[in-house]
C-alpha cells in the first residue's frame, strides 16, 4: 500500500474492525464524530456509539462508566478539547486506572491552517505526566490500526495521538506492533534520531540529506512515549554518543524530555531536543509550517549536521 492516508483514518477502520470482531468494543465521541473518523463506527454499530455533544467531561465521564460495566470504551475528540476534561481522566481514569482508550486527534502544528487555538502541543506532556496512562503516537495509517488492536487488548488507561494530515505509508501488513517497544527504521553510527508521529517520515528524508555529507544517522520510531522503550535509547546512545529526538510537540514535556530523563539517570551524552521551542504555532500549510519552525527535513538535517560537528 502506498497511498497517503491520515492516521485518524486508520483509527476510524480499526475501529470498524473491533466492532465486528469484539461486541464488547464501544465508542464514546463529543460532537467530532466525522472529524475524528469514529463516525466509522456509529454507522455500522449505532447501539455502540455514544456521543456526548460539545462536552468532553460528560464523554470521559459515560467512557469511564462503560469501563466499569466491563465494555471497552474509546474515547475521541482533538487533542486539546480533550485536555477540558483533564480533571476527569485524572481523578476518574488514570487514578482508578480504567479500561478507557482517549484518542486525540488533529495534534501539533501539523494541524494546519486550523491555528494554534487548536494544534496541541502540551498533550503528550499533560498525558504522560499521569500514573497509569500509557501514551502513543503511531506514525502511519496501518501503524494506528495495529495501535488500535492492541489497545483493545491491553487492559488500563491510555492515551493515543493522531492526525489530520495524510502521511505516507512506512509499514505494511505484516508490521507487528508492541506497546513499549521503539522500531529501528535506519541504522546509522554517527548519531541517532528518535523520532515519533510526522517527525519520524521527516527524520527520514533528513536521514537522506545527511547521507550526502557523509553522515549517517539512525532514525528509531518512538511510537510508544510512555512506557518509553529505555533499554533501545540506551543501547544506541552507547552506540553513537550523540543522541537527537524529533516531535511535533513542545520540547518541554515531551519525546525530548522523555528521552533526556533516560539518558540522565543511565547514560549521561550529547542530545538535541528538535521541537517547538517553547512557542505556539500559527495558521498556515503543515510544510510551511515545519519549515517555519525547523521541522521540516531540511530544517531536521542542518540541525543534525551542526550537532555532529560538536562531536
Amino acid at each position: 500500500m502506498t497511498e497517503a492516508k491520515a492516521t485518524r483514518e486508520g483509527y476510524g477502520d480499526a475501529l470498524l474492525e473491533l466492532g465486528k470482531s469484539n461486541n464488547d468494543v464501544v465508542v464514546v465521541d463529543a460532537d467530532l464524530g466525522d472529524s475524528t473518523k469514529a463516525e466509522t463506527f456509529g454507522k455500522q454499530f449505532p447501539d455502540r456509539y455514544f456521543t456526548a455533544g460539545i462536552a468532553e467531561q460528560d464523554m470521559i465521564g459515560i467512557a469511564a462508566g462503560l469501563a466499569v460495566s466491563g465494555k471497552i470504551p474509546f474515547a475521541s475528540t482533538f487533542a486539546i478539547f480533550s485536555e477540558r476534561a483533564f480533571e476527569f481522566v485524572r481523578n476518574i481514569v488514570a487514578r482508578n486506572n480504567l479500561n478507557v482508550k482517549i484518542a486525540g486527534s488533529h495534534a501539533g502544528i501539523f494541524t494546519g491552517e486550523d491555528g494554534k487555538s487548536a494544534q496541541a502541543i502540551e498533550d503528550i506532556a499533560i498525558y504522560r505526566a499521569l500514573p497509569n496512562m500509557i501514551v502513543i503516537q503511531p506514525s502511519d495509517y496501518i501503524e494506528t490500526k495495529k495501535a488500535v488492536h492492541a489497545l483493545a487488548k491491553y487492559r488500563g488507561s491510555s492515551f493515543m495521538r493522531l492526525l489530520r494530515n495524510p502521511l505516507p505509508m512506512i509499514h505494511n501488513d505484516n508490521y507487528k506492533f508492541e506497546i513499549g517497544k521503539g522500531e529501528i527504521l535506519r541504522k546509522g553510527k554517527d548519531a541517532v534520531i528518535f523520532a515519533t508521529g510526522t517527525m519520524v517520515h521527516e527524520s527520514l528524508k533528513a536521514a537522506e540529506i545527511l547521507k550526502e555529507d557523509k553522515i549517517d544517522v539512525y532514525v528509531v520510531n518512538m511510537h510508544t512515549i510512555k512506557p518509553i522503550d529505555e533499554k533501545l535509547i540506551v543501547d544506541l546512545a552507547k552506540k553513537t554518543n550523540l543522541v537527537i529526538t524529533a516531535e511535533d510537540h513542545n520540547i518541554i514535556g515531551g519525546l525530548g524530555s522523555a528521552v533526556a530523563e533516560v539518558l540522565s539517570e543511565n547514560y549521561p551524552c550529547l542530545m538535541k531536543r528538535i521541537g517547538m521551542e517553547d512557542r505556539y504555532g500559527e495558521s498556515g500549510k503543515p510544510a510551511e509550517l515545519y519549515e517555519k519552525y525547523g521541522l521540516s527535513a531540511n530544517k531536521v538535517a542542518e540541525k543534525v549536521k551542526a550537532f555532529v560537528k560538536k562531536k
